[in-house]
């Protein structure tokens, strides 16, 4: 099997992604790949980027990238909510002016997709869905008629999503897969202070997802983030595993899981 190394949603946090490199590193992966949104929520955006140089990742623009990008006067997040706006505007200020000029033109070079052909199976990394880079693709409400719908539209057998921030892996009844990676960036709403990244193992005969836990000093990311003055909403998250900002765009399922 070919196995590949895919998270999304680094969010600034360098801490999770530096830990997060050299788990990957000892596993021996054949490539490693990051489907967007490297700045956004925490602090001192700019020491993601090294890290993911030297380590070779392959990155694809998410819409927080594509904005830096462009240079636009917000995230494309696609909230609705005034208050998760609210929060969105705070991170996207913050992130576009640490950010440096630099960096952003790296950005403009990144493509928005990844097209692979492993052991015969089409695979498509994208950051929201197949369709729209700002799309949340949620599990409850993401039934397999329509997944197949986006896989078919794809013209793929596997498609790997981020964005929602929670991740999930279905196996349709046809032998194609849709897998959300998760994200480094912020735990995911589970009371626990871990992120997670996916390894992906490509097979003729099969495919299998293994969602692999990092533990990180989360305490290192909630002192920089007071530092940089940062919302305490968004440092309650990191340290309790509860998101406290982003909550009126999940379903119900999803969030009936949290505190909030």
């Amino acid at each position: 099997m070919t196995r590949l190394a895919l998270f999304g949603g680094i969010y600034s946090n360098y801490h999770a992604l530096e830990v997060a490199l050299a788990d990957i590193e000892r596993r021996r992966v054949q490539a490693v790949y990051c489907l967007g949104d490297l700045g956004a929520f925490g602090p001192y955006p700019d020491r993601v980027y090294p890290l993911l140089r030297a380590a070779r990742v392959g990155c694809l623009q998410g819409n927080y990238d594509n904005s830096l990008a462009g240079g636009l006067t917000d995230c494309q997040c696609g909230y609705t909510d005034p208050r998760d706006n609210h929060f969105a505007r705070l991170s996207y200020a913050y992130t576009f002016t640490h950010t440096s000029e630099e960096n952003k033109a790296w950005l403009r070079t990144l493509p928005q997709n990844f097209r692979l052909e492993i052991e015969g199976r089409r695979l498509l990394l994208c950051h929201g869905s197949p369709r729209k880079i700002n799309e949340f693709l949620w599990e409850s409400t993401s039934p397999d008629q329509f997944l197949a719908y986006l896989l078919d539209e794809a013209d793929a057998d596997v498609a790997c999503v981020t964005h929602t921030g929670i991740k999930w892996h279905r196996k349709l009844p046809d032998g194609r897969h849709f897998v959300n990676v998760g994200v480094l960036g912020r735990p995911e709403n589970d009371g626990t202070t871990a992120v997670w990244y996916t390894l992906l193992s490509v097979g003729h005969e099969d495919l299998n997802v293994e969602f692999v836990p990092v533990e990180y000093d989360f305490q290192a990311l909630a002192r920089d983030m007071a530092r940089e003055r940062l919302p305490e909403e968004f440092i309650e998250t990191i340290s309790t595993g509860w998101w406290t900002t982003c909550l009126e765009v999940l379903p119900h399922k999803e969030r009936a899981r949290g505190r909030f």
